[in-house]
């Protein structure tokens, strides 16, 4: 009886900890709003000079895999994976909350992150023209964020 005990706090102790906490992202989640964690991608997008940010509002349409889904741009593979960097830290620092999942950072034309309720994507120039997925979200509500100086 007393190992099980062990075991359980053990187990507490674990998820407790920071390097556990994308595999109870879902969780976490929970601890704000998606509008919150929306605006603060936004605003680590905006640090990184991300260009062309649009936000879409998937919240209306029953088959969308999240809620919002968000696009930027960046002009080179670096400042692709600078935005990237920067949204995932400034995210972590000030929401507490990490990526379920991120990918496209080896090549950096095109990085996705998944933080549970939005997507958000991070994509050159070339690559957002060819998938333009604002056009294949279009059922949703799309809002094109004026550019800051």
């Amino acid at each position: 009886m007393g190992v099980f005990f062990a075991y359980v706090i053990f187990f507490l102790y674990l998820c407790s900890r920071k390097g556990l906490r994308n595999i109870f992202g879902h969780i976490i989640m929970k601890e704000i709003s998606t509008k919150k964690l929306l605006e603060t991608i936004i605003e680590g997008i905006r640090n990184r000079k991300g260009q062309r940010i649009v936000t879409i509002d998937l919240r209306k349409i029953k088959e969308a895999p999240v809620e919002y889904m968000l696009i930027c741009e960046g002009q080179s593979n670096t400042q692709v994976s600078a935005i990237a960097d920067e949204v995932d830290d400034f995210v972590r620092t000030n929401t507490h909350v990490h990526p379920l999942s991120v990918s496209g950072q080896e090549n950096a034309e095109w990085i996705a992150m998944d933080y549970g309720t939005i997507f958000v994507h991070i994509m050159q120039r070339e690559p957002r023209a060819f998938y333009d997925i604002e056009h294949l979200w279009a059922d949703g509500k799309v809002t094109e964020l004026p550019e800051i100086l």
